[in-house]
């Protein structure tokens, strides 16, 4: 499957999106493999101060996101700068974060959105170890969370299957 992102003539950023325990670190490393793109976990570029805050339970704000985004915005930004393509995993759970991304990377962006229901997400988050963010903050990334129903460029895909299906319906989703 030859997918327009891969295009060396016009690579494009790929943002794997969600509230926390969607599996945008799984779904996106797998989705870079399997496009032979380079992936970045969106986390590991949050300032200190954001992954300190989000430990101790607290949400983020738009304020607090803004830096985040815009060192997301440039990671891809030079990405595509050096004619490559990316996988970033992102929350950016609301379309006023998702345009300022967009504009980063001047439209080169396509998002893979990963819905679940609100109890697999709380199942897959009482599962899994290791992760600052703790499940007291999933009810509020679920209410700040807007749906990027009809926006361009999105490519819904349920998260209720392996990460093998995941990342197959997204590739599919991608080449349309």
């Amino acid at each position: 499957m030859i997918l327009p992102q891969t295009s060396p003539s016009r690579p494009t950023a790929i943002i794997v999106m969600g509230v926390s325990g969607c599996g945008k670190t799984s779904v996106g490393a797998a989705l870079a493999e399997r496009l032979g793109l380079s992936f970045v976990e969106g986390d590991v570029l949050h300032p200190p101060a954001n992954v300190e805050k989000m430990a101790k339970g607290t949400p983020l704000t738009d304020a607090d996101r803004w830096p985040w985004l815009d060192i997301i915005g440039a990671e891809m930004a030079t990405a595509l700068a050096r004619g490559e393509g990316i996988v970033v995993s992102c929350s950016a759970l609301k379309k006023i974060y998702r345009e300022r991304l967009r504009a980063a990377t001047g439209g080169r962006l396509r998002f893979v959105y990963l819905s679940g229901s609100r109890e697999l997400l709380t199942e897959r988050m009482g599962a899994r170890t290791g992760h600052f963010m703790p499940l007291s903050l999933l009810e509020s990334q679920l209410a700040t969370l807007e749906v990027p129903s009809g926006e361009e460029g999105v490519v819904t895909v349920n998260i209720d299957q392996s990460v093998e299906g995941i990342v197959t319906d997204a590739a599919i989703g991608l080449s349309t």
